[in-house]
């Protein structure tokens, strides 16, 4: 096999697995399906064949618009063996947001999941460089094309056919392989430029050290428009590990137990969800088992963060109450569980060390194709982000912030000069925007994005996501937003976990029509004071919680709040509940610290 020096050489190498199944994929009735490597070729082929007849070549974009299935990644492919460009879209945007991208992208070819996804489209306003959109989905779709169409040879084109593999090698590491618009956490989304080279510099080295294989599976549930979990699923396709698409997060408990993968994936949301789940879940006799159990799980846990089984009675008795079951809700069959996309936080990788599980956390950048550093099996430093990737330098400038060079740092921004030559300093080196330290042994410690830092006025920095981390940690806080710069102190604004929320205030007898009213509500509000002086207790005078403010919204993706991989959008929230931020100022001029 020839060297893997982009996607190309990485597609052809799973497509030498021939009959070995590839992926999963589940149909409607819920049974789940196999496709096998040949098929994923054929399929493969005839899509690239029809996109070739449009006229779609080198460097051209292909747009798409799907959630996890099986058809991404074969649109993915099939435009990558072309020396076509793809433009992966979050399933979350509004049509105007889908129409800027495709405007600025220049797409020729927009290939949508859905109705929904399809209408989008429709109402992106003017698209002058769109000449065909595919529908993944059966249907009527006036002026668009039907995925199943386009893959009706697919069946008889599963041989490998030499000028197609040769084409596919012709594409160079140095061309561009994709554009991935940062999801904007602030200001206008930019196209980030990665190339073949790129990616596959990046992917044939994080998983090395793990020695997946054919035995292995891993859930893709993680939006593919995220360049983590496409990165990850080159990655794990290349180990020969199966793939099982899960469209919807909401899916995802019942492909756990399906499935029973090997290999878990998520975003520090997504855990804080399960811990929240156990907790929320936990009253009366069995809160105190659970609590119990944390406690012997504390007192064993230097033996999880060294990758050890802790043993003795007490321990193996948690385990069965306790331990076990949180693994069954992943499926029973985990070994390996990663963490990235945003920071974890030491409550939430401490909590799941403690019902024995270690999750091995990760950091990176879209503009890195993603990966800078990675905790590994042998390597693990809780808290810490990892060792960084063999191939990459790191090094600190003089405020503390991370920068990168390395064959996985990204070209530039599509169509923006100056914000990439901003990006990077004057000899050459990628500003991360993250303020790191590393300690001696090269573990790598991100301690917040250098944007998001809150200077006070008394000219002291606040780093607000590990205290955030720390209030989300609590199984009543859904989310929080820290707030505080240029002003005396810091305050905080609580989104409630609201099944958890309703389920206590029953409990306690208080009687609410509606989440306005339950989140004013005295009783509830000095349960949320209580958690900020629990986690108050644990800062320095400086970054201490002043005031709080109890919102009745639940954040979300489509909310607009969180991004696509579940980070908090702060301008936004800052907007959205300016009010309540005024009036935590309103006679600041008075208050003394």
């Amino acid at each position: 096999m020839h060297e893997i020096r982009t996607v190309n050489d990485a597609f052809l190498k799973v497509a030498e697995r021939g009959e070995k199944t590839a992926w999963l994929w589940q149909e409607a009735s819920g049974a789940w399906k196999t496709i096998s490597a040949s098929k994923v070729y054929g399929r493969v082929r005839a899509l690239a064949a029809a996109l070739a007849a449009w006229g779609v070549g080198k460097g051209d974009r292909v747009a798409l618009l799907s959630e996890n299935r099986w058809e991404w990644p074969v649109v993915d492919f099939a435009t990558l063996a072309l020396g076509a460009v793809d433009v992966p879209l979050y399933m979350t945007l509004t049509p105007e947001q889908v129409g800027y991208m495709l405007r600025d992208s220049g797409a020729k070819v927009a290939v949508v999941s859905s109705r929904e996804q399809y209408e989008k489209i429709c109402a992106a306003g003017e698209l002058p460089a769109l000449e065909h959109v595919v529908v993944m989905d059966e249907g009527e779709f006036e002026s668009a094309e039907s995925f199943a169409s386009l893959l009706a040879r697919a069946g008889e084109m599963q041989a490998r056919d030499e000028a197609f593999d040769a084409g596919a090698r012709e594409v160079k590491p140095e061309e561009l392989a994709t554009i991935i618009y940062t999801s904007g956490t602030t200001g206008e989304p930019k196209g980030v430029m990665l190339t073949h080279g790129n990616l596959a510099s990046n992917f044939t080295l994080s998983t090395v050290p793990f020695h997946f294989g054919e035995r292995d599976s891993c859930i893709s549930f993680l939006p593919l428009s995220h360049v983590t979990a496409r990165h990850l699923d080159y990655a794990l396709m290349m180990d020969g590990v199966t793939i099982a698409y899960c469209p919807k997060i909401d899916a995802l408990r019942h492909a756990m137990q399906d499935v029973k993968p090997s290999i878990f994936v998520a975003v520090p949301r997504v855990y804080e969800k399960i811990r929240q789940g156990v907790e929320g879940k936990s009253h009366g006799l069995k809160k105190r088992i659970l609590n119990w159990a944390l406690g012997v799980g504390k007192a064993h846990r230097n033996e999880t963060v060294m990758g050890r089984k802790p043993g003795g009675v007490s321990w193996k008795l948690a385990d069965k109450l306790v331990f076990s079951k949180i693994r069954t809700a992943f499926g029973g069959r985990v070994e390996t569980f990663v963490s990235g996309g945003a920071p974890l936080g030491m409550d939430t990788a401490g909590w799941f060390a403690d019902v024995g599980i270690r999750i091995l956390e990760g950091y990176g950048l879209t503009e890195t194709s993603p990966v800078i550093a990675l905790n590994l099996r042998e390597k693990y430093r809780m808290g810490s982000v990892g060792p960084v990737l063999s191939n990459l330098q790191v090094r600190l400038a003089s405020d503390g912030e991370l920068e990168v060079r390395g064959p996985s740092v990204f070209q530039g921004y599509w169509n923006k000069p100056k914000e990439t030559a901003e990006s990077f300093t004057p000899d050459g080196w990628l500003r991360t925007g993250d303020i790191a330290s590393m300690d001696a042994d090269g573990f790598l410690y991100i301690t917040d994005r250098k944007k998001e830092l809150l200077k006070t006025s008394g000219g002291k920095f606040i780093a607000p996501q590990p205290i955030e981390n720390k209030l989300k940690a609590h199984a009543l806080v859904g989310n929080a937003a820290l707030v505080g710069d240029k002003h005396k102190f810091a305050c905080a604004i609580l989104s409630p976990n609201f099944a958890t929320l309703e389920g206590w205030a029953k409990a306690k007898g208080i009687a609410f029509n509606n989440r306005n009213e339950l989140a004013r509500n005295e009783l509830v509000v000095a349960r949320y004071q209580r958690i900020v002086d629990e986690v108050n207790a644990t800062l320095a005078p400086f970054e201490t919680i002043k005031r709080l403010a109890v919102v009745p919204d639940e954040w979300s993706i489509e909310t607009d709040e969180l991004t696509p991989s579940m980070k908090l959008k702060r301008r936004v929230v800052e907007k959205k509940y300016a009010a309540e931020i005024a009036e935590f100022y309103k006679d600041e001029a008075t208050v003394t610290r």
